[in-house]
């Protein structure tokens, strides 16, 4: 049985980089490329900043979040975290026969931060292990 797809990507909705030096990357997202800061949760280790409609979220890796994600950024370590496709609607059923039918291992489907605010949103990985998180559109309960 072939199931169609049962959402439509409207592109990204953020990106999650982990940094070394907070502050040089404030700068730079913030004071060069214009950004905005939105959010700073100094308890997890999270900056995030507004560029257009988007989202950078800068986690730098000593802090709670950054720990996570292993090695620090460079010839070993991963600076990028995940990123998000906003997609529409958000059915969590069908997404998770979807993806299942082509293979594909979903993780729980949780209230998450974006660039329009809280909304339903899940992990999956790429075939070569990158994490893409969907991001269904924001819950008004929580906005």
């Amino acid at each position: 049985m072939t199931l169609s797809k049962p959402f439509r990507v409207f592109g990204i909705d953020h990106l999650v980089l982990r940094v070394r030096d907070l502050d040089v990357m404030r700068n730079f997202y913030v004071g060069v490329l214009g950004g905005t800061v939105q959010e700073h949760d100094t308890d997890n280790g999270l900056m995030q900043v507004r560029l257009g409609a988007q989202i950078v979220d800068l986690v730098p890796v000593d802090g709670k979040m950054g720990r996570a994600g292993g090695a620090a950024p460079g010839k070993e370590g991963r600076n990028v975290d995940h990123f998000a496709l906003r997609i529409d609607p958000f059915d969590d059923d069908a997404i998770r026969a979807y993806l299942g039918a082509h293979g594909v291992e979903c993780g729980d489907t949780k209230m998450r931060g974006g660039a329009e605010g809280e909304g339903p949103g899940m992990y999956i990985r790429d075939p070569e292990g990158n994490n893409v998180e969907l991001k269904g559109p924001p819950d008004p309960a929580y906005n």
